[in-house]
C-alpha cells in the first residue's frame, strides 16, 4: 500500500496463520486480546489542538470578563508540529517579571513539602499574609493574580505595585522581629557567633592581603627588568646638526 507499512495492524492475522501452518504449538495469549482491542485504523496524525491563553478580569460594572490572548502568528517548525501543547498560565508571566526584578529571592530556602497536596484551597488571598506558609515571592504572585481578578479595572503593573509594597512591608516587619528576638536574646545571656556579613568580611580581607602581597612582587619584578634593560638613546651616535658646523671646519675639510 505504497509507503504505508500495515504489518503491525495484520499481526493476529499473521499469528492465526502461522499456527495453522503448525509453526506455533498453541496460539500466543495475546492473539485475543488483539482481538478485543485492535490497534488503531488511523493513519493520519492530526495536529494538536492550538487553545489560547483565557484571562479573567472584572470590569467596572462587577462583571467577570474572559479575554482571549491573540494567536501565535508565528508558526511551529515542522519538527515541533506534533509535539503537545505548551501548558501555560496566566501566573507564568506575573512570576517571571517578579523574580526578574528580585534575583536574590530564589536564593532563599523553600518548603515545597504539602500534607495533601491541596494546601492552595485553604488560602485566601485577600491578604498577602497567609497561615502556614512562608512569606516568598509565590505570595506576591498569587496576590497580584487575585487584584487582577477581584478588582475591577485593574492593571497589571498596578497590581504588581501593590504586592509589592505589601511584601515590602512585611519583610520588613519581619527583619525588625528577628532583630528584637536576637536582643532579647543577648539580654538574657545568649551568645551567637559571627554573623555571614562578618565572616564575608573576614574572607575578603583576607583575599585582598594575598592579592597586596602579589602585586607587590609583581611590581618589584617590573621594576628591575626596567633598571637592568639599557636604553636605547644611551648607545646610539648622536650626529651633529648642520647648525653646529662653522665655515672654518669646511675648510680645514
Amino acid at each position: 500500500m505504497g509507503k504505508y507499512n500495515l504489518t503491525a495492524l495484520r499481526v493476529r492475522e499473521t499469528a492465526i496463520k502461522s499456527k495453522l501452518a503448525s509453526k506455533f504449538r498453541r496460539t500466543p495469549e495475546w492473539v485475543h486480546v488483539v482481538r478485543d482491542i485492535p490497534p488503531t485504523q488511523v493513519l493520519v496524525r492530526d495536529r494538536p489542538p492550538q487553545h489560547q491563553l483565557v484571562r479573567q478580569r472584572l470590569n467596572g460594572e462587577h462583571q467577570v470578563v474572559f479575554e482571549a490572548q491573540e494567536k501565535r502568528k508565528k508558526p511551529k517548525k515542522a519538527s515541533r508540529m506534533f509535539l503537545p501543547v505548551e501548558i501555560k498560565y496566566e501566573e507564568d508571566q506575573l512570576r517571571k517579571e517578579f523574580f526578574q526584578d528580585h534575583p536574590w529571592e530564589l536564593a532563599r530556602p523553600r518548603i515545597l513539602l504539602e500534607t495533601s497536596g491541596k494546601d492552595f484551597e485553604r488560602y485566601n488571598w485577600e491578604t498577602l499574609r497567609q497561615p502556614g506558609k512562608r512569606l516568598d515571592g509565590e505570595s506576591v504572585v498569587q496576590r497580584q493574580l487575585w487584584l487582577l481578578h477581584n478588582v475591577p479595572n485593574m492593571t497589571k503593573s498596578t497590581a504588581y505595585d501593590i504586592a509589592r509594597r505589601e511584601f515590602y512591608r512585611l519583610r520588613l516587619q519581619e527583619d525588625i522581629e528577628r532583630r528584637v528576638a536576637a536582643e532579647e536574646a543577648e539580654a538574657t545571656g545568649a551568645t551567637f557567633g559571627p554573623s555571614r556579613l562578618v565572616i564575608s568580611q573576614e574572607l575578603e580581607n583576607q583575599q585582598y592581603e594575598i592579592w597586596k602581597s602579589w602585586a607587590k612582587t609583581e611590581a618589584q619584578i617590573v621594576e628591575q627588568k626596567t633598571v637592568s634593560t639599557p636604553t636605547a638613546s644611551s648607545d646610539r651616535f648622536e650626529a651633529p646638526e648642520k647648525d653646529e658646523i662653522s665655515e672654518d671646519d669646511l675648510e680645514t675639510a
